[in-house]
């Protein structure tokens, strides 16, 4: 039998595979030429980022506390009896507007074996009937009042602050409030009166909103929404707040500029920039930007100074009211 030489067999396949692969990378490397040209350089590919932009609007930004509570009259008189007795007649209703000296109950004091003439009660004060706990039948003594009546159209807002937002109110702060019964109304009061004591129990401080009532649509009762206006900055330049990013410490925005290596390319510049306030999703930039300058609003968490972009949609700036 004839001895089988395998260290040679070895040697021959290792030799075909190195020529295989050798041939293979000399066949790659002609492609490569063959695609670039004599003397051209292989083109690098430069990523290209898809985002969104707006521009920064220079207007007014309000911020507020939200508070909630129920509108009540602006003045309001109890009605009551000069005599105790037995309430004989009602000459009023909820709702009904009276004059100063008009009647609203007849009270006879009369006991059993005495006759007495029947006392009318008047109004105090020229008003609205708001409340009426006087009954035909019902008993009544001189500590119970007959008639609740607000005086003129007067209304007010009955809020309560929590004790850490003290600090923020004043006397004559302007509000904007809204009720679920108008929706789309925006009406205009201000802080009239704070109560100088904190509720231990609740720690809360009540305050009163003065407000106008155009049209007599609001009615004492109804649910109010207010927004006490605790700080108010004019031609301020604002964005939205999502377009600022923090990264080691530092706030920034990107901006929109042209390659300068390219003009046919833009590329985001980072732009630092000083915060102000935030109020509902738009902030103050007290300082690194100017009105109508580009931002980038969406697709800049991935980018660094100087990445080529493609704007797909420039967002409508923010509207100076907000």
């Amino acid at each position: 039998m004839k001895k089988i030489n395998y260290k040679g067999a070895v040697t021959v396949a290792l030799v075909v595979i190195t020529m295989g692969f050798s041939g293979c990378s000399q066949i790659r490397a002609f492609q490569e030429r063959k695609q670039t040209g004599p003397g051209e350089a292989a083109a690098v590919v430069v990523p290209v980022f898809a985002v969104n932009t707006t521009l920064a609007v220079q207007g007014q930004i309000l911020d507020y506390l939200a508070l909630s509570g129920d509108i009540v009259p602006g003045t309001s008189v109890d009605a009551y009896s000069d005599t105790a007795g037995k309430i004989t007649r009602v000459y009023v209703a909820v709702g009904d507007r009276v004059n100063r000296n008009d009647p609203v109950a007849a009270v006879d004091p009369s006991k059993p074996g005495m006759t007495y003439q029947a006392n009318i009660v008047r109004a105090p004060i020229a008003g609205i009937i708001t409340s009426l706990p006087a009954q035909i039948g019902m008993t009544i003594s001189q500590a119970v009042p007959l008639a609740k009546i607000a005086g003129g159209n007067a209304l007010e807002i009955r809020l309560y602050v929590a004790e850490r937002f003290i600090s923020k109110i004043a006397l004559r702060q302007p509000c904007q409030i809204t009720l679920d019964a108008w929706p789309g109304d925006v009406f205009r009061g201000s802080v009239s009166e704070i109560f100088p004591v904190v509720d231990p129990a609740s720690r809360t401080m009540e305050i009163r909103v003065n407000v106008e009532n155009p049209g007599s649509k609001l009615k004492a009762g109804m649910f109010a929404k207010v927004r006490i206006i605790t700080e108010e900055k004019s031609n301020i330049v604002k964005i939205p707040g999502s377009a600022m990013l923090q990264r080691s410490g530092e706030n920034y925005v990107f901006t929109v500029a042209t390659d300068p290596a390219d003009p046919a390319f833009r590329i985001a510049k980072r732009q630092p920039v000083t915060p102000g306030i935030l109020v509902d999703g738009v902030l103050e930039v007290q300082q690194g930007l100017n009105p109508n300058q580009e931002i980038i609003v969406r697709g800049q968490t991935l980018l660094e100074d100087g990445s080529r972009i493609n704007v797909i949609e420039q967002v409508a700036p923010l509207g100076a009211a907000n």
